[in-house]
């Protein structure tokens, strides 16, 4: 599925000189120039949600999307999958689709050689670079569990058998925040799977204004290819090569060590209103976002400002509030927001 090449006999002139890591920063550096640039000739404005995309990207996370109707959240993804050049796949989540409508089926066919009848396995639309789960919630947890052995695995079991996903491979999930009547809250265990939680917001009277312009004329733009799946896989080994220093890490560590209640590090504020903080993995993703942020603005390796700029979308799925935060009217996002400051 994903555009690689994979002849053997490819001449020597056709493979991309190796280059070093300075270099694969500074390259990297001027394609995500050009990849804003080409998104925003389909999408206006929502520059922060685009950062955070990619970074999830190349972080080899997965990125939960929640807003509104009519904010673009699919066309934002779509956009991104063609200047990508990646393969690109959309499952509508309803309360009756099931797991082997996702991951695939086996089918019963004529066997032409024996003249008998043979299974043939059928591929879901799980097989691509990049699956858009639309309105995640909307389907029973049975068919959620279906995403979450290919989202941490990058893998499908049907029938017996184990097929590898081609790389690379990213899940987008979408969610509305309005209409709750008849959705499957997701459990934590699958919410804890996605490196970031991003929330799309109305657009600025400017930003509706150039919507509602370029969207309602003949005028259909067309967006260029900046990287393929191989660039994208060199730019994940990428990420993993860059240094944090010490302290960058350790600020990381303690800031999610605060979200425990149990902690005798976290604050007052902490232990009133939050039953359950983040786990480990919160600290991994907001270092491999940290190093991402970095690289992707032409730096060479993160520092603190790098973790607290992925801070919000890394820990707001990921800590829960008691009856306490609620009787306050306090969410997860005002929790990291007063943890942050």
């Amino acid at each position: 599925m994903a555009k690689r090449k994979t002849d053997t006999q490819s001449k020597p002139e056709n493979i991309k000189p190796k280059r070093s890591d300075v270099e694969a920063v500074r390259t990297l550096n001027e394609s995500y120039q050009e990849l804003r640039a080409e998104i925003g000739k389909v999408i206006i404005g929502q520059d922060a949600v685009i950062e955070q995309l990619f970074i999830s990207l190349l972080s080899r996370g997965h990125c939960l999307l929640v807003g509104v109707p009519g904010l673009a959240k699919t066309l934002l993804i779509k956009t991104l999958a063609d200047v990508l050049d990646l393969d690109f796949n959309r499952i509508q989540f309803t309360p009756d689709l099931m797991p082997s409508d996702i991951t695939g089926t086996e089918i019963i066919e004529d066997d032409k050689r024996s003249g008998g009848k043979i299974f043939k396995f059928v591929q879901g639309p799980v097989f691509a670079n990049i699956v858009l789960a639309d309105e995640i919630n909307r389907t029973p947890p049975k068919t959620q569990a279906a995403l979450l052995e290919a989202m941490q695995e990058h893998k499908v079991t049907a029938a017996g058998k184990t097929y590898t996903l081609d790389e690379p491979f990213f899940v987008l999930a979408t969610q509305n925040p309005i209409e709750q009547e008849g959705t499957y809250p997701l459990p934590e265990a699958q919410l804890d799977r996605f490196m970031f939680n991003l929330w799309l917001d109305y657009p600025s009277f400017q930003e509706e204004l150039q919507i509602v312009k370029s969207t309602t004329g003949l005028y259909s733009p067309k967006v260029k290819h900046v990287l393929d799946a191989d660039d994208i896989i060199e730019y994940q080994d990428l990420v993993r090569r860059v240094p944090a220093a010490d302290s960058v890490i350790e600020y990381a560590v303690q800031l999610v060590a605060k979200t425990r209640p149990k902690d005798p590090h976290a604050p007052q504020f902490i232990k009133d209103w939050l039953t359950w903080g983040a786990g480990p993995r919160a600290s991994q993703y907001l270092i491999l976002g940290a190093k991402t942020r970095a690289i992707l603005n032409g730096k060479y390796t993160p520092d603190i400002q790098d973790v607290r700029a992925v801070a919000v979308s890394v820990l707001r799925h990921r800590i829960i509030t008691n009856f306490n935060a609620e009787a306050d009217g306090i969410t997860p996002l005002n929790v990291v927001e007063k943890l942050l400051n």
